[in-house]
């Protein structure tokens, strides 16, 4: 669903008039900030298969710090492999690196090892990797980010989309402060169901991430 259509659908439940383009209005510019504010709450609630995709960073000899590009602040990384090596990285406290880096002896080879150091100027998170890479490798990160905030009118949501709306109607009906049919608490209630729906739904497509077994 656009940007534009998820303005129009929350606009229309709340008894409102359409509009063209999603700043058009005072009102519906201020729809179009719930839309988002709405978004990222539902974001958050899950690790959604449409925001999972793969981060790749190539070493460089001597380098053990690397931007995830496009990774943001908010993002988890499931899981990470070093793919010229064929092993999986296994995540450290920063406590451990800096134990090694003060205290211990610097080490060379190939990484197996990384924690989190930080943001860049782009906002997104740093890496540090250990040991420090003798050579060219290519670390995978298997991650789950959030959706850059919706801007264009033909922006597309990646998540679902029900969810979203239905926040956003709720959000809107408590700052609206008047009868529009049902209560604010009810329009929470009914955004819930389309959450937790649309989790069980996405849930079914990884099955073994919400059910324990023994590798």
């Amino acid at each position: 669903m656009t940007y534009l259509e998820l303005v129009n659908g929350t606009l229309r439940r709340l008894r409102e008039d359409s509009v063209s383009t999603v700043v058009e209005t005072t009102y519906s510019t201020m729809v179009s900030d719930y839309i988002n504010d709405a978004k990222r709450i539902v974001e958050g609630a899950w690790d959604w298969s449409s925001n999972r995709s793969i981060i790749t960073v190539t070493t460089a000899a001597s380098t053990t710090t690397y931007s995830l590009t496009g990774f943001g602040q908010d993002g988890k990384v499931l899981t990470a492999f070093n793919d010229t090596q064929n092993g999986q990285l296994r995540q450290y406290a920063q406590a451990w690196f800096d134990k090694t880096a003060y205290v211990g002896n610097a080490a060379s080879g190939s990484v197996d090892k990384f924690c989190f150091r930080g943001v860049d100027s782009n906002d997104d998170s740093i890496v540090e990797v250990h040991p420090t890479p003798s050579g060219v490798e290519s670390l995978k990160f298997s991650v789950s980010t959030y959706q850059a905030d919706l801007s264009a009118d033909s922006d597309v949501l990646n998540i679902p989309h029900n969810p979203v709306l239905h926040l956003a109607i709720a959000m809107l009906a408590e700052e609206k402060g008047e009868a529009i049919g049902l209560s604010s608490a009810r329009y929470f209630e009914i955004a819930d169901k389309h959450l937790g729906d649309a989790i069980a739904f996405d849930a079914a497509k990884n099955p073994f991430e919400t059910v324990w077994y023994t590798p």
